[in-house]
């Protein structure tokens, strides 16, 4: 959970900075960018389990 806070200031942190430049954010368009990390993590859990299933 701490590291879940810590990575959600550090965003706003620089979403505030490049704001405040007028600078494009650093980050995709905001539901294709979130629904690519989502996808992301749930492919990196998914092969995990897969791994643990078939024991490789």
């Amino acid at each position: 959970m701490k590291d879940t806070l810590l990575a959600l200031l550090t965003g706003l942190l620089v979403g505030l900075i490049f704001s405040f430049f007028k600078l494009p954010i650093p980050a995709p368009s905001v539901l294709p960018g979130v629904a690519g990390v989502v996808g992301i993590y749930l492919g990196g859990l998914l092969m995990e389990y897969l791994i643990k299933l078939f024991g490789r």
